[in-house]
């Protein structure tokens, strides 16, 4: 499993493993052919927008849709798992995320769903990316307060917040028009861009600033997908067309954009789930491991400590004994029956020193010339 080098002081899994010299080049040749695949696919969508915009639009928007559905259905599904609480507050809301930019896409103009009205489908790129960065900047709390989204909670509040969203656009007709025929853009929708850009340059502030709860690719990935969208909002501030080239530049950069988060979170949880699901856990095993270790070194100390006080208690019980001692001599006699000086017996059992003197008694009785 992938760990944090700093945190755990390990290097990651993946790179002890290691991958035989044939899978390495196996593995290289895949990652070529798959960039390839992305090459072609780009240059075809692009064809697309000569023959028709629309199809353009909906391709792009209809990936965007599924990655957005796919990063849900990651979360909710391993919700038991995700320790980190960013991805799986991002995965839930992003469900709604991507519900928004299905109706962008049904009511864009000249789509014949939603004909009472050209621009609903403008109102509803402003919800959605104003949910979309708000979302990854509240994210954000969850890290610093280090708490678990609770997940019904965060999805019954994304469900009514996109009803009345919805409600606004569509029934009461209250959110603030995007774009008309006679001025183009409106002033409300150029400068929600703009906020929305303020608001994700935020969120790349922060996680930076929090980049060690993430795996290191996931971070990188996740980073360029916030720059991506900026470069996105920027050109949808001065469009003049819904079919013109600045909707098509900002169109492929959100196709980038969430093309990014795929690689961040969705291939990551589906080709590597134990540096996604159980990175947040394993990080928890080791350090519970080295809490163990430390407690166990405290444990052993403590016994040695009270092996070494119960060997004193025993040589106090043994001088609290009867100690049979020679009336004249004041030797002392072992359990081997064998006879000690008194000084030599009692330095032995307790390990108290002896320095010799003489009292005043015997300096009288034995040296009365010196008195």
């Amino acid at each position: 499993m992938k760990q944090n080098p700093q945190i755990l002081g390990d290097r990651p899994m993946t790179a002890r493993v290691g991958l035989a010299p044939g899978a390495q080049a196996q593995t290289t040749a895949y990652r070529r052919l798959a960039q390839g695949l992305v090459g072609l696919a780009l240059v075809a969508l692009y064809l697309t927008s000569w023959h028709n915009y629309l199809l353009f639009h909906s391709l792009v928007e209809l990936f965007s849709i599924v990655v957005a559905f796919s990063l849900f259905m990651v979360a909710w599904n391993s919700r038991a798992y995700i320790q980190n609480p960013y991805l799986l507050f991002v995965g839930i809301a992003y469900l709604f995320i991507g519900g928004l930019d299905l109706l962008h896409t049904l009511a864009y103009k000249g789509m014949p769903i939603f004909t009472d009205y050209d621009y609903y489908a403008n109102q509803l790129w402003i919800a959605a990316r104003y949910m979309e960065s708000l979302t990854l900047l509240a994210a954000f709390g969850y890290l610093f307060t280090r708490r678990r989204p609770r997940t019904l909670v965060v999805f019954g509040a994304y469900s009514g917040i996109t009803l009345v969203v919805v409600a606004s656009i569509f029934i009461w007709k209250i959110f603030p028009e995007c774009f008309s025929d006679a001025t183009g853009l409106t002033p409300f929708k150029i400068i929600s861009e703009y906020v929305i850009c303020g608001i994700l340059a935020g969120a790349i502030l922060l996680l930076h600033h929090t980049r060690d709860a993430f795996e290191e690719s996931v971070f990188r990935l996740l980073r360029w997908s916030l720059i991506c969208t900026i470069v996105s909002e920027l050109a949808f501030t001065f469009y003049v067309s819904n079919y013109g080239l600045s909707n098509l530049v900002g169109h492929y950069f959100k196709l980038a954009s969430f093309y990014l988060v795929y690689r961040a979170v969705i291939q990551t949880g589906i080709r590597k789930p134990y540096e996604l699901i159980f990175r947040e856990l394993d990080r928890a095993n080791h350090q519970l491991h080295a809490e163990v270790g430390a407690r166990r070194k405290t444990e052993q100390e403590r016994e040695d400590l009270i092996r070494s006080l119960q060997n004193a208690l025993e040589e106090i019980q043994t001088l609290k004994g009867i100690l049979p001692i020679c009336m004249h001599c004041k030797r002392i006699r072992d359990d081997q029956g064998y006879w000690n000086q008194l000084e030599k017996y009692l330095h032995e059992h307790s390990g108290a020193e002896f320095s010799h003197g003489i009292c005043p008694q015997c300096l009288q009785r034995h040296y009365p010339d010196l008195k």
